[in-house]
């Protein structure tokens, strides 16, 4: 999609136009729900420092332009205010946005945001109605919360890492930050629940997120199966602890995954690749039957799919009605024609670059669809915007400036 394509996405106003969300978040979980709500049409007003910005313009390379594709993922949509929140004047500055906002974000280390004057408690007090969102590491409360949190601690303390992997292998981290992102989409659940509620009642509230909890909160059914059986769940590689066949097979070119998730669909695959006398045995005719004789299952089902390619696999399987999909890398995964007839793959305009490819919204609605207006602002790009309909005079805004309160 060109930048020119874009123009009837902007002139749809979002779920979310008239919210207006402060954004003291940085790294990747805050910003990631921030640049949701953004997309679903709010006003995000992100703060960043006045000296680097957010940590991530620098975590390159790859860059695109002054600033790493990391920051790029996940800033589109937002203004940037670059303030100096431990000055005085940027201290009141900030206050006087809260009391504006609907939602404040931020992501330190508890105790910190109050340590600044800006936690919940402090800016409630002036905005009754506001809603507070705080993700961190382990939470607001318990012994671990003034533990600092990453995305990996929280990947290997939340049993994540325990179950991802190969059988024999050693635990795996998630290949992207799972339980960051994980995080940032329970904030958005969390704020737009807030929001729901404060248009009954007029009152606020703070959302209280830890990334240890949401990934915790991602093994559903794999924590179902230790509650029901008190045995400890293990690594199954691309395979599915209660389904079977449920994995990755290698074909004679490479590999496809396989989810046939019925007795149904395993007739049609086991005919599909000409198995029939598994098929038709009793012994296999159900999915506890066939977890049962997993081990001797599988190498049958590996045999017959090592005997064509995975393009000819994924037609006849498709063909049979079998859930298939090829394992394809990144550039594979992007090139797909559905991605594109959905909108997953977009060029936004920049106001360095002209304009910056980035993913697209998975959120689809009818009638207030997500705005992706501009890529990733400028560090700073629009602090004189931003102060000058507080009401700074431009006198006033170019001292701050000279002060070092503000950069733009």
């Amino acid at each position: 999609m060109s930048a020119d394509d874009l123009s009837p996405w902007q002139e749809h106003e979002g779920a979310l136009t008239g919210v207006r969300v402060l954004d003291l978040t940085r790294i990747l979980s805050g910003p990631f729900s921030s640049m949701i709500l953004a997309d679903l049409g709010a006003d995000v007003i992100k703060i960043e420092d006045t000296r680097a910005g957010d940590d991530t313009r620098h975590w390159g390379p790859p860059f695109h332009g002054d600033d790493a594709a990391y920051f790029h993922a996940v800033n589109r949509n937002k203004r940037s205010l670059a303030l100096d929140l431990k000055s005085d004047a940027g201290h009141k500055l900030a206050l006087r946005l809260a009391d504006d906002a609907d939602v404040v974000l931020e992501n330190f280390r508890p105790g910190t945001a109050e340590r600044l004057g800006l936690g919940y408690a402090q800016l409630s007090e002036r905005n009754p109605g506001l809603i507070y969102g705080s993700v961190s590491g382990f939470g607001q409360t318990g012994p671990l919360s003034n533990r600092a949190g990453y995305d990996a601690i929280a990947q290997a303390m939340s049993g994540a890492m325990s179950i991802t992997g190969e059988q024999e292998g050693e635990p795996v981290r998630f290949g992207v930050a799972g339980a960051d992102l994980a995080a940032g989409m329970w904030m958005t659940i969390g704020v737009l629940a807030a929001l729901h509620t404060r248009a009954s009642t007029g009152v606020g509230q703070q959302v209280d997120i830890s990334l240890l909890d949401g990934e915790v909160a991602w093994m559903t059914y794999v924590a179902q199966n230790y509650f029901a059986t008190g045995n400890t769940p293990g690594r199954y590689g691309s395979a599915h602890p209660n389904i079977v066949p449920y994995q990755s097979f290698p074909t004679s070119d490479g590999n496809i995954m396989v989810a046939v998730g019925n007795d149904s669909l395993w007739r049609r695959f086991a005919a599909a690749v000409g198995l029939d006398d598994l098929a038709d045995d009793p012994a296999l005719a159900t999915n506890p039957d066939r977890n049962v004789h997993r081990d001797q299952l599988l190498p049958r089902i590996a045999d017959a799919l090592r005997q064509r390619r995975s393009d000819d696999w994924t037609q006849i399987l498709t063909d049979a009605g079998v859930p298939v999909g090829p394992i394809n890398t990144i550039p594979q995964a992007l090139d797909q024609p559905q991605l594109r007839a959905r909108d997953m793959v977009v060029d936004l305009p920049h106001a360095a670059e002209g304009t910056i490819r980035t993913l697209g919204s998975p959120v689809k609605l009818s009638a207030t669809p997500p705005t992706l207006r501009h890529a990733s602002p400028l560090h700073g790009q629009h602090s004189v915007e931003i102060l000058t309909s507080m009401g700074l005079s431009e006198h006033e805004v170019q001292s701050l400036i000279a002060e070092g309160t503000v950069l733009a």
